[in-house]
């Protein structure tokens, strides 16, 4: 089915007025790891958590690669749903993917907020991300979640069998291979115009952890002046799992200064 006629996965929650907040996650997840931020906006905003091409109940979506593939799918999803305004939230490859939508349709963004995102430097564990692409038993996986957490965090109790299930659907492995081998070339990421984020009228927002060990934190340093930087102490690269209050706090917070 063309991507034109078909609208990305999607989870909605909340109501109210006001432009929604939008929700894109990253690479390997699905709208589900935004199910602890979804519930705590939902007395205040609705908000919408994409499926991405290649994952979740996405795994077959017609065209998967690069972040500029997925940029054009969720856009494409937003003119269906007759979303002309959104606040934008994006974590790592996700973040990516929201910075590149931002970038192109600046009048749709109302705020955008990045968590640990792709393409701001060219530093990614690159090895790391290939095998937990390859990985489909529930104890290897476990054992590649604890490198996305902070080391004192708990890895939530079923994230690791509920990923395990998605990577037995056919085609599921494979899907994300071919994404990890679009978005890094070689042993590094392809980069993202940052500095181009000054010129947006909307506030921006980034947010990292200091164990981030997917993405250096260091990548958050050099951002132009406009742009807030929030850096939180003994928290890993699963901000929005491991610091919901937080993440929601800050997302409320640019969506308030957007509007």
């Amino acid at each position: 089915m063309d991507t034109k006629t078909r609208i990305l996965p999607h989870v909605v929650k909340g109501e109210g007025a006001g432009a929604p907040v939008v929700l894109l996650h990253g690479f390997g997840g699905d709208a589900l790891s935004w199910s602890n931020v979804q519930t705590a906006l939902a007395g205040k905003r609705r908000s919408i958590a994409f499926d991405l091409p290649g994952h979740g109940s996405a795994v077959d979506w017609p065209e998967i690669g690069h972040a500029g593939l997925a940029a054009k799918a969720v856009s494409a999803g937003l003119d269906a749903l007759g979303l002309e305004r959104i606040h934008l939230v994006g974590h790592s490859m996700g973040g990516a993917i929201a910075t590149l939508i931002a970038l192109r349709a600046g009048d749709r963004i109302a705020s955008l907020t990045l968590l640990a995102p792709g393409g701001f430097g060219f530093e990614i564990n690159h090895r790391l991300l290939r095998r937990y692409a390859a990985a489909r038993e529930e104890a290897d996986i476990q054992i590649l979640l604890e490198q996305f957490f902070g080391w004192e965090c708990p890895i939530p109790r079923k994230l690791a069998a509920h990923i395990a299930k998605d990577r037995n659907s056919p085609g599921a492995t494979e899907a994300l291979q071919t994404i990890v081998d679009a978005i890094i070339d070689g042993d590094v990421q392809k980069v993202l115009p940052r500095e181009k984020l000054a010129e947006l009228e909307c506030p921006v927002k980034v947010v990292w952890g200091t164990q981030d060990r997917v993405l250096p934190t260091r990548q958050s340093h050099g951002l132009p002046g406009v742009v807030a930087t929030h850096i939180f102490e003994r928290v890993g690269h699963m901000l929005q799992l491991e610091i919901p209050r937080e993440v929601t706090k800050l997302i409320l917070e640019n969506v308030a200064a957007g509007e």
